[in-house]
C-alpha cells in the first residue's frame, strides 16, 4: 500500500525528507489550499494510506480539518505544542511520532555517533 503524508510547506516536507525513506510520498499544502490545490492533492495522493501532519497552531489546524473533510479515514500525525512547527520539531521526536503512527519501517535512523557506541559501566 502507497503511503501519502500532507504537511504545510516545503520545509517541513524538507524535515520529514531527513528522517523518512523515499517510499513515502510526502505532499505539501503551500498553506492554506484552495479549490485548485485540494484538486491537484486528490490527483497526485490517488489511493494512497494518506497521513495528515501540521504545525500545531491555528493555521495547521486549519489546514488539517480541510485535509481532514478530503480524506477522512486519514491518520493524524502531532507535533508537541511548545515546538514552532514540524520544521522546527527535533529529529528525535519527529521519528517517536512517525514510530506511534507505526511507519518504523520507513523511518531513516540516525548513525550512532561514538559516544553512544560505549557506556559508562565499560571503563
Amino acid at each position: 500500500m502507497d503511503i501519502a503524508i500532507v504537511v504545510e510547506g516545503k520545509n517541513d516536507r524538507a524535515k520529514l525528507r531527513r528522517v523518512l525513506g523515499n517510499s513515502i510520498s510526502i505532499y505539501c499544502t503551500f498553506g492554506t489550499p484552495g479549490t485548485d490545490q485540494l484538486e491537484k492533492l486528490q490527483k497526485d495522493i490517488g489511493d494512497s494510506h494518506v497521513f495528515i501532519f501540521t504545525d500545531n497552531d491555528s493555521s495547521g489546524r486549519r489546514i488539517r480539518r480541510i485535509i481532514r473533510e478530503l480524506y477522512p479515514d486519514a491518520e493524524h500525525i502531532y507535533t508537541r505544542r511548545g515546538y514552532p512547527g514540524v520544521e522546527h520539531t527535533p529529529e528525535d521526536y519527529l521519528i517517536g511520532q512517525l514510530e506511534k503512527a507505526g511507519l518504523e519501517a520507513h523511518i531513516i535512523y540516525p548513525a550512532l555517533g561514538p559516544a553512544s557506541l560505549w557506556n559508562k559501566h565499560e571503563f
